[in-house]
């Protein structure tokens, strides 16, 4: 029997970026404040960039590289901007200093949640296994972390019972995918990847409004009431 082989610097790196991409995402369950929530999606979207940046320089795929900018300015930069605006046109000046607290938007109690994420996290690590994907530009036990990622993000959704962290969670659940396509089709055309980016764009606008919409007609981003059909 010959011995198990080290992985690579590259493997390992890689791996170890995918890990923390879903750390990040778990983080969020946790986070008592929206800018808070907003941070740790920033971050999760600078490390999906150095991702593209590192499969770019190992795979000598050089459009990756426009894409790990595009990300960057995108996801980490641009939609955390355009969610602080909003959060500020929204509440008062003392709640915005606060920070907005959601401590109390959950469904269920953090250690219920948290142990629900772990569940379908272990769930999508170990599905991804029986996925007919051999080899790719990132190493195959990104795939696994991604689908993780995306369950995980799910279950944030459903979690929290304000729109913006509903928001959130759907912008962090575009991160899992990507995470993925780094996987199975880093070597598309660039066109096509950047389309992709175009396609989170227009959620933002989306909840933008919905944001808007909702706060102006229930004075609250909580979606609690939304209990009852009414007439």
């Amino acid at each position: 029997m010959l011995p198990a082989q080290a992985p690579t610097a590259y493997v390992g790196t890689a791996n170890v970026i995918a890990v923390l991409i879903l750390l990040a995402e778990f983080g969020m369950f946790r986070q008592a404040l929206l800018r808070d929530q907003i941070r740790l999606y920033a971050a999760q979207s600078v490390l999906i960039a150095g991702l593209a940046v590192l499969v770019a320089a190992v795979r000598q795929l050089p459009e990756l590289y426009v894409l790990g900018a595009a990300t960057v300015a995108l996801k980490a930069i641009g939609i955390p901007i355009v969610l602080r605006r909003l959060l500020r046109r929204t509440y008062p000046v003392h709640s915005l200093e606060a920070g907005h607290d959601i401590a109390g938007s959950g469904g269920l109690g953090l250690a219920s949640t948290v142990l629900i994420g772990i569940v379908v996290a272990a769930f999508g690590f170990f599905s991804a296994k029986v996925l007919p994907v051999s080899a790719g530009a990132a190493p195959v036990t990104a795939l696994s972390v991604s689908l993780s990622v995306v369950l995980v993000a799910f279950v944030l959704m459903i979690h929290r019972r304000d729109v913006a962290s509903q928001a959130i969670g759907l912008f962090s659940l575009e991160n899992g995918i990507s995470l993925a396509a780094l996987v199975i089709a880093a070597s598309l055309p660039l066109i096509l990847e950047v389309a992709l980016l175009f396609d989170l764009l227009l959620a933002v606008v989306v909840f933008g409004l919905l944001i808007r919409l909702h706060h102006g007609r229930a004075d609250t981003l909580s979606t609690s009431g939304l209990t009852e059909l009414r007439g």
